[in-house]
C-alpha cells in the first residue's frame, strides 16, 4: 500500500466507524476504547497468522514431523499466541444466536491472562453497546482490505483514530487530553532525534512521543540499513495521571511492538522511575496552567527536580514544575522537547528567576511559537521548548528563536497543522544553527524527491483517466446503449487524451512548479465538453417531454401524429445513449477524483514548502530571518528581561496568500461596512423620531 492508498483506507474505516455510532447513543468518549480494542484484535489475528505461516515454515522436520508452534516462537516474531476464542476470525465467525458482547469481552480477557503486561489494559466493557452495532464494527474491521494489511499500517490506523476521537472531543468529555497532534510530536521528534538510550515522558497521555520516535528510529534505520528495532535502541518510561489514558498507552505501545514501561501516577506528587539526571531524551505535552498544586506538601518541597533556591514558584500553576522537572531528567548530553503555555515565556516574578536560571544554565535551545488552532479541544497558541544540555561550546549562549505561527497548514475550518514540508524546514534551520552547514541543501533535495514521488504517483493516475477515458469513447457498443450508440462529438479533445505525461528524474524546482500548473486540470477539454453536452443534453431531454406532452394533446391526423411520436421516441432514445456516455466519462473521472484531489493537495503543499526554503535561505546556510528566525545572544535575552518569546527577536514580515482574493474579500468588506452604516442611520433616525 502506498501512503495515498494508506490514507483512503484509514478514511473509509473511520467513517463506517463513526456513522455507527452517530445512529448510537454513545458519545466519542464511550465508543473510543472499544473500537480501539476491536483494532488491536483486529492487528493481533493479522499478525498471529503472518508469524504463524513463518514459525510454521521454519520449524524443522523430526522424526514425528514438525512440532507444534510455542508461545515462545510467537513471541520471538513479534506476535502474540492467541487462543482461538481470542482470534478476530472465530468473532466475526460467531452465530447470530451466540452473545457477541460476552465472547469479545472473554477473548480481552484470555490475551490478559496469557500476557501479564496487558492485565487491566484491554476493554472488557462490550455489554454496553448494541448486539447489531458490535456485528456492525466486527464486519468494518474483516474486510478484505483490513486483513490484508501488514507491518505498522495498523498502527497507523490505531493513531488515526486516536486523533479522530481526539478531534470529536472525547478527551474534553474524559475530562482532559489524550492525543497531541502528530505534527506537533514529529515537531519535537525531528529537533530532539530521539535515537538512542533512555526516553521519558512524564505526561504521556497515550504515548505518542514514544510512537513518534518508533517511526523516527525505523526512518533513520532504513536510510542507513542499519537494525531498525526500536527495542534494541531506545527504553521507554511514562508516566500519566488518568487511568484511561494509561491503558490507552500501553495498548498503543502493543500495537507497535514498542517496549515501555507505563506507570499511572501524579508526577507533581511522584517521580516513579526515579530518573533525575538519567535521560537521554524527554518529551512531553504536560497539561497547561494546572492549578491547585499543594506546593505545601513535603514531597514538593523536597523535590530534587527543582532548583534549590528558587525552585517552587508562587504562581497558582504548575507550567515551571513541569519546565524543571524536564531539565532535571537530562543527563549530561540530555536533550528535551516539550508544548507548554504561550504564557510561559513571559511569565513574571519566581518564575522569570527560574527562567534566568534556566537561561543561564545554557541548556535552552530553541522555542517555536506555535500558532492558533493545533489543539483539537482548545485553539490558544502556545510554544515548544527544545532543552540541550550537550550543546556545542559555540552555541552555550545562544538560543534559535522560531516563529512559526504564520506557517501552517489548513486541516479544516478549525484545526491547523504542519505539512511534511514545513516540518522539514524547521528541522534544516535547527540542524543549521547546530552547525550543520549541508542541513539546507540536504532539505532542498528531499523536497525535490518527494515533489518527484508525488508527481510520478499523479501522472500515473492522470494517465490512467484518459486512458480509461479513451476506452471509453473508443468503442462505444450499440448493445450497451439499447440499440443506439452515442453521436456526440469529441474529436477536438483527441490531442488531450493521447497526451502521456511523463516526468523526468532530474526535473528541478521549475519545472515541479510547472508540473503544478499542468496537473491542475488532468482532462480540461474533455470535462469542459461533458459539461457542455450536458446541459444540452438536460435541455434536449426537457424538450423532449413537453413535445411527447404536447403530442398526447394534439388533434392532428393519425398518420402525422404516429410519425412524430416515433421521432421522438428515436430522440429520446439517442438522447439516452448520450446521456448514459456523458455518465461513464464523468464515473471515470470520480473514480479517481478523490485520490487525485488529495494528491494534487500534497502536491502544491510540498512546491509552496520548497519554494518557502529557497525563498529564505537563498544560499543554502542558515540567516536569521524576519519574521521567522533568529538567533540570539543570551546578552539579548537579558536585555529583554529574559523573555523566551520567539516575537520579541524575529520581528514581523507581511504575509501575503497567493491564493487568497485580497481584493474581493476587501470589496465584501466595504459593502458590509456600507449596510451596516445604513442600518445604524435608519435605527437613528427611528430613535430621534421617538417623542419623549
Amino acid at each position: 500500500m502506498n501512503q495515498q492508498e494508506i490514507k483512503q483506507l484509514e478514511t473509509e474505516l473511520w467513517d463506517s466507524a463513526n456513522s455507527l455510532r452517530a445512529n448510537s447513543k454513545l458519545t466519542a468518549a464511550e465508543y473510543k476504547d472499544p473500537v480501539l480494542g476491536l483494532i488491536l484484535l483486529r492487528y493481533a489475528q493479522n499478525r498471529y497468522d503472518q508469524a504463524k505461516e513463518q514459525i510454521e515454515a521454519s520449524i524443522p522436520e523430526g522424526p514425528r514431523g514438525k512440532r507444534a508452534p510455542t508461545k515462545d516462537d510467537f513471541l520471538a516474531a513479534g506476535a502474540m499466541m492467541l487462543p482461538l476464542e481470542s482470534q478476530f476470525d472465530y468473532l466475526a465467525d460467531l452465530p447470530e444466536s451466540e452473545s457477541l458482547d460476552e465472547a469479545i469481552n472473554n477473548a480481552m480477557k484470555l490475551i490478559e491472562e496469557a500476557y501479564p503486561d496487558l492485565a487491566g489494559v484491554l476493554p472488557k466493557n462490550y455489554q454496553e453497546f448494541d448486539t447489531d452495532l458490535l456485528r456492525e464494527l466486527i464486519r468494518v474491521f474483516n474486510k478484505d482490505s483490513v486483513k490484508k494489511i501488514k507491518g505498522d499500517i495498523f498502527g497507523r490506523i490505531y493513531e488515526f483514530f486516536l486523533m479522530k476521537f481526539s478531534m470529536d472531543g472525547a478527551g474534553a468529555q474524559e475530562g482532559g487530553e489524550f492525543f497531541t497532534p502528530p505534527s506537533l510530536v514529529q515537531l519535537i521528534v525531528n529537533m530532539i532525534k530521539p535515537d538512542h538510550g533512555v526516553i521519558h515522558d512524564p505526561a504521556c497521555g497515550s504515548g505518542g512521543m514514544f510512537v513518534q520516535t518508533g517511526h523516527f528510529i525505523e526512518e533513520l534505520a532504513e536510510k542507513e540499513n542499519q537494525d531498525a528495532s526500536v527495542n534494541t535502541k531506545v527504553t521507554c518510561y511514562g508516566s500519566e495521571l488518568k487511568s484511561n489514558n494509561t491503558r490507552l498507552a500501553k495498548m498503543n505501545l502493543a500495537i507497535h511492538g514498542i517496549e515501555g514501561k507505563i506507570i499511572e501516577s501524579n508526577s507533581f506528587y511522584s517521580d516513579p522511575h526515579a530518573l533525575v539526571g538519567k535521560c537521554d531524551f524527554v518529551m512531553a505535552n504536560p497539561p497547561f496552567n494546572v492549578k491547585k498544586v499543594d506546593k505545601k506538601k513535603d514531597y514538593v518541597k523536597t523535590d530534587v527536580r527543582l532548583f534549590k533556591d528558587v525552585g517552587i514558584p508562587k504562581a497558582d500553576n504548575g507550567n515551571y514544575l513541569w519546565i524543571q522537572y524536564f531539565y532535571h531528567y537530562l543527563n549530561e548530553q540530555g536533550r528535551a522537547g516539550f508544548v507548554m503555555a504561550s504564557s510561559a515565556t513571559d511569565a513574571g516574578n519566581t518564575e522569570k528567576t527560574i527562567r534566568q536560571k534556566l537561561v543561564e544554565t545554557g541548556a535552552v535551545d530553541c522555542i517555536v511559537a506555535v500558532g492558533n488552532n493545533f489543539f483539537y479541544t482548545r485553539s490558544l497558541p502556545c510554544h515548544v521548548w527544545f532543552l540541550d544540555k550537550g550543546k556545542s561550546e559555540e552555541n552555550k549562549d545562544k538560543i534559535l528563536m522560531i516563529d512559526a505561527r504564520n506557517t501552517f497548514r489548513v486541516v479544516t475550518n478549525t484545526i491547523n497543522d504542519y505539512s511534511p514540508g514545513q516540518l522539514i524546514n524547521f528541522n534544516a534551520i535547527m540542524e543549521s544553527y547546530r552547525g550543520d552547514n549541508t542541513a539546507i541543501a540536504s532539505a532542498q533535495n528531499i523536497h525535490n524527491q518527494e515533489a518527484l514521488t508525488l508527481a510520478k504517483d499523479i501522472a500515473l493516475e492522470i494517465n490512467q483517466l484518459r486512458k480509461e477515458c479513451k476506452t471509453i469513447l473508443a468503442a462505444p457498443n450499440a448493445e450497451d446503449y439499447k440499440g443506439d450508440k452515442p453521436n456526440l462529438d469529441f474529436s477536438t479533445i483527441t490531442v488531450e487524451l493521447d497526451e502521456v505525461l511523463n516526468v523526468a528524474d532530474d526535473s528541478d524546482f521549475d519545472v515541479c512548479q510547472t508540473w503544478n500548473e499542468r496537473f491542475n486540470q488532468p482532462v480540461e477539454k474533455l470535462f469542459a465538453l461533458i459539461e457542455q453536452y450536458q446541459a444540452d443534453s438536460e435541455k434536449a431531454l426537457a424538450d423532449c417531454k413537453a413535445q411527447a406532452k404536447a403530442l398526447k394533446e394534439s388533434k392532428e391526423d393519425k398518420a402525422q401524429f404516429d410519425k412524430k411520436v416515433k421521432e421522438n421516441k428515436q430522440l429520446k432514445k439517442q438522447l439516452d445513449a448520450n446521456s448514459k456516455l456523458l455518465k461513464s466519462l464523468t464515473a471515470a473521472f470520480n473514480e479517481h477524483k478523490a485520490l487525485l484531489k488529495q494528491e494534487l493537495a500534497d502536491y502544491k503543499q510540498r512546491i509552496q514548502d520548497w519554494s518557502s526554503l529557497r525563498d529564505n535561505f537563498p544560499n543554502d546556510q542558515y540567516q536569521d530571518v524576519e519574521g521567522l528566525c533568529k538567533i540570539v545572544s543570551r546578552d539579548e535575552v537579558e536585555e529583554n528581561d529574559y523573555s523566551l518569546t520567539p516575537g520579541r527577536y524575529v520581528g514581523y514580515s507581511i504575509q501575503i496568500d497567493e491564493d487568497f482574493d485580497y481584493q474581493k474579500r476587501m470589496s465584501e468588506i466595504l459593502s458590509e461596512l456600507g449596510s451596516l452604516n445604513d442600518e445604524a442611520n435608519n435605527l437613528l433616525n427611528q430613535i430621534q423620531e421617538v417623542k419623549i
